[in-house]
């Protein structure tokens, strides 16, 4: 699907300097930006490689599991039908550990192996469970203590002081992270 949008747009702006007759100037942006683009994927990498790294190591140092009981009232809260230990617990607690940091991006593998942990201990193959509701809650509202993305990306363009907007972030993730708990709560199990 995002194939097809890039290429729509493509085409949209070539057809647009054409009829404009500003190729010369979309000539321009794409080489220009394309350099740009580099660079800042290079940025982002950097961060990506860290903080995956990280993720790595605490879950070969069972900081996973350590972290799965001490998050275990929390999680009783949020996902009451799974059991403590479970693959499926430290999977999600990994995730959520990836989103408190602000790692967008490396929590998505990790959300992924959460949700694969949640199907296989599933009561009804094929259908979202509660639980599997609630993770899928919690990615979206992705409630963040570090805004490392954006952040990093706040640095790659010319930010003086990229975490200047910590209490903006901290209280937009902890509305949305609340009224999506709370929705998720509320409907869990009217649609089963």
């Amino acid at each position: 699907m995002m194939s097809w949008l890039f290429t729509g747009m493509l085409v949209l702006s070539l057809l647009f300097g054409i009829l404009n007759g500003r190729m010369e100037q979309v000539s321009i942006a794409a080489v220009n930006d394309c350099g740009n683009a580099v660079t800042l994927i290079l940025q982002l990498a950097g961060v990506m490689c860290l903080w995956s790294g990280l993720m790595r190591v605490a879950e070969a140092s069972d900081l996973t599991g350590k972290l799965s009981r001490l998050f275990h009232p929390v999680m009783r809260l949020l996902f009451h039908d799974l059991p403590t230990g479970s693959p499926a617990a430290k999977a999600i607690v990994m995730n959520l550990t990836a989103n408190l940091l602000g790692l967008g991006n490396a929590a998505t593998p990790l959300g992924i192996a959460a949700m694969k942990e949640l199907e296989k201990a599933a009561p009804q193959k094929g259908k979202a469970s509660n639980e599997m509701a609630m993770l899928v809650v919690l990615n979206t509202a992705s409630l963040q203590l570090i805004p490392t993305t954006t952040a990093a990306l706040r640095l790659a363009n010319g930010s003086a002081a990229p975490m200047e907007i910590l209490p903006a972030v901290w209280l937009a993730s902890a509305v949305s992270i609340c009224a999506g708990i709370f929705m998720a709560k509320a409907l869990s199990g009217r649609f089963h």
